[in-house]
């Protein structure tokens, strides 16, 4: 999400004059500093699939008032963050993701600390710091944070660890975790891919229908520019989840899943067709999962090829 956006989203918040399952209100920065991993991880806990977001600047007793945070004597950077929570003990290694975003809003700066969601759930700590008890799971219900001298209800631990391993997806969702860790991936003899663990989740690369043979610009970069091009289908059983396309790149050097098409109408006169087009990739999308998921650190020509493609 752009910085517009965020903003957009931000004010929407503000204007609703109440916290929520994944935002709350702070009117500065914290003076406690147990009191700031707490409601990091309530937030990094929460239950509704979205980043979690701390609004700093924005004061609840005075109807929601903005309260600029430039000069708050406790303000953190990002880096701050990072280093703060780096510093703490957490299961596993594994620390939530944060972030600072400045906001302006008038003349009036506010902060907002971003965590990301992702599906390393429940975080908690295994060394008490201050009053946040090690082994204790605190989590984000509605608009309420888990006190520091309890766990969260077992049910909603039990959602947690289902996050973590994708219980609670839906079968494309699940896929592309699996997709995430592609040595556990295993050929079968009919030319399918299957996920060890739920061998219902099957993959194939084959020959594109229809005898597709053009060109795109990224095959000029190539030692190799010959066009061959592929389906790759992902199913649950029978049933196909996805299909997207796929590409041999420098005469079979190496193989990813086609970029995005996109592109900008730069007269008004156009606006029904494409002055520039573009390729691309999203982090975190399938095509990008599945562009990851064909690598292999075994050829050197192969990470030329591809260093090729990701240049152009």
């Amino acid at each position: 999400m752009d910085v517009l956006s965020f903003r957009t989203e931000i004010r929407r918040l503000i204007e609703l004059r109440q916290e929520g399952e994944y935002w709350d209100f702070k009117k500065e920065w914290y003076q406690n500093k147990s009191d700031l991993l707490h409601d990091i991880i309530c937030m990094a806990n929460n239950l509704s699939n979205h980043d979690g977001l701390i609004i700093v600047g924005v004061d609840e007793e005075t109807d929601y008032t903005i309260c600029d945070v430039a000069n708050d004597p406790n303000r953190k950077k990002t880096q701050d963050i990072v280093a703060f929570l780096r510093e703490k003990k957490f299961a596993g290694g594994i620390r939530p993701t944060a972030y600072v975003q400045p906001l302006t809003f008038g003349k009036k700066i506010i902060d907002v600390i971003v965590i990301r969601n992702d599906r390393n759930t429940p975080y908690y700590l295994t060394d008490q710091y201050q009053g946040v008890f090690a082994n204790n799971i605190y989590a984000r219900i509605m608009d309420t944070n888990t006190p520091k001298n309890a766990s969260a209800d077992i049910n909603v631990i039990e959602k947690l660890w289902k996050k973590r391993f994708g219980i609670d997806a839906t079968a494309l969702d699940r896929a592309l975790l699996f997709l995430q860790k592609p040595y556990d991936w295993v050929d079968s003899d009919d030319g399918k891919k299957f996920y060890k663990y739920a061998p219902e989740f099957t993959l194939e690369d084959i020959q594109a229908e229809g005898g597709k043979d053009g060109y795109e610009f990224y095959l000029f970069n190539q030692c190799d520019s010959r066009p061959r091009w592929y389906d790759i289908n992902i199913y649950y059983h029978q049933t196909l989840l996805y299909s997207l396309g796929g590409a041999t790149l420098d005469g079979g050097r190496c193989f990813t899943s086609t970029p995005r098409t996109d592109g900008i109408s730069l007269y008004k006169e156009s606006y029904h067709h494409w002055d520039i087009s573009y390729k691309y990739f999203i982090k975190g999308s399938i095509e990008y999962t599945v562009h990851l998921f064909y690598i292999t650190d075994d050829m050197d020509e192969e990470l030329t090829a591809r260093q090729r493609f990701l240049e152009c």
